[in-house]
């Protein structure tokens, strides 16, 4: 059976969701692979590459199995062959009438950021590989817009005190930020509404701010806060904005709107030359006066609205990337053949959509649509 990777349409979009490392693991197990022309150029994968490693080039691929970073377009969704797998950062909350197209050419639906947060599914967890990628970029914006040093230095010119950080949101970009920051020098306080988050910050050295508004829901995220409980946090959190140089932003919620956590009043609270990185800014944001791939300036103080942060790594996103996508196909079908084990909880966790039924309740209920849960299939011997 036939694998297509396709060159991604989102603007400054780098990624490829295949490397040619990634092709030559597919090809030896048996799938055809046809690659569109110039998918994997801009994260400096070349088409002589993926020719080496076993795929074909065609202007305009097909397969049974279709591939790609982001969510396709309605115009791309028409190309695609009734019937296939489609796999995708889909986001299907946010991109509903995809969902909507996918599902009436009875294509099976799945999205990368759908995957379980259970052990089993580390390795083929692409919200968190990318999200390493977003953390690391996000502490690298901070040190770019900010006009000062990060570390401590002592100097004949005189001594110069390190930059205040803030992270906000302790998850696997949290948590990468905060890495970075340190290394860069900053002191580092970090805050989150998950209470096992207290000891995964200190232990990448940042010091845990506690507010006493806590939201620890199943699976390791955190549940949506009561208006009563929004508010409270902000109330609490104004004094440590403030007293930052930089802000980091990292709550993203997959297939949601960020929350907010930077109101306006608290920009405004911040000192001339300080900085805001709201890396959810793709999500709406988790400052108030956000906007998605632009730099808003208010009383001296620049709030980054970062878009798409993986992409300004191209290379390693699509190289961890691929990874997880290997991984995650396998359960899906071997030896060159579909075959997915719908008995197995990842397969069924990331299927939003099945023989032209919506399977994943929160987008059946977005879509107006009835739901039908995928449950387990009785083996052949049972």
């Amino acid at each position: 059976m036939r694998i297509a990777l396709y060159k991604e349409s989102r603007t400054n979009e780098t990624r490829v969701a295949l490397t040619p490392e990634a092709v030559k693991a597919l090809v030896k197990d048996g799938w055809d692979v046809v690659v569109e022309g110039g998918a994997g150029v801009l994260a400096h994968y070349s088409d002589e590459q993926y020719v080496t490693a076993g795929a074909s080039i065609s202007a305009s691929p097909s397969g049974d199995v279709n591939i790609r970073v982001n969510a396709p377009t309605l115009d791309e969704v028409a190309r695609l062959p009734e019937g296939s797998l489609h796999m995708s950062f889909l986001s299907p909350l946010l991109a509903t009438d995809v969902v909507a197209a996918l599902n009436a050419r009875r294509i099976t639906v799945t999205s990368f950021d759908l995957v379980p947060r259970i052990s089993r599914a580390q390795y083929m967890d692409a919200l968190s590989s990318q999200a390493t990628v977003s953390g690391y970029r996000a502490a690298l914006a901070g040190a770019t817009y900010f006009d000062r040093f990060f570390p401590l230095l002592t100097t004949a010119a005189g001594t110069i005190r390190p930059a205040k950080v803030l992270v906000m949101g302790v998850g696997v970009a949290g948590l990468q930020a905060i890495s970075t920051a340190r290394r860069l020098g900053a002191k580092v306080r970090a805050y989150d509404v998950r209470t096992a988050a207290k000891e995964e910050a200190e232990s990448a050295g940042a010091v845990f701010v506690q507010l006493g508004v806590t939201a620890d829901a199943a699976g390791g995220y955190a549940r949506e806060l009561t208006e009563e409980e929004k508010s409270q946090q902000q109330a609490a959190l104004l004094s440590e904005v403030a007293n930052a140089d930089i802000v980091i932003t990292t709550a993203a919620v997959p297939g949601r709107k960020s929350p907010i956590l930077v109101t306006r009043s608290m920009v405004e609270a911040m000192s001339d030359g300080a900085v805001v990185i709201d890396m959810a800014a793709d999500g709406g944001g988790n400052c108030e006066i956000t906007k998605n791939g632009e730099v808003v300036e208010l009383n001296g103080v620049r709030v980054v609205g970062l878009a798409n942060p993986p992409a300004e790594m191209g290379t390693h996103a699509s190289f961890m990337l691929a990874n997880n996508v290997l991984k995650l196909l396998a359960l899906f079908g071997t030896n060159g053949q579909l075959a997915p084990d719908w008995n197995d909880e990842i397969v069924r966790g990331v299927t939003v959509a099945r023989d032209g039924s919506i399977t994943h309740e929160a987008t059946a209920n977005a879509l107006g649509l009835p739901f039908l849960a995928l449950v387990s299939e009785p083996k052949e011997n049972e």
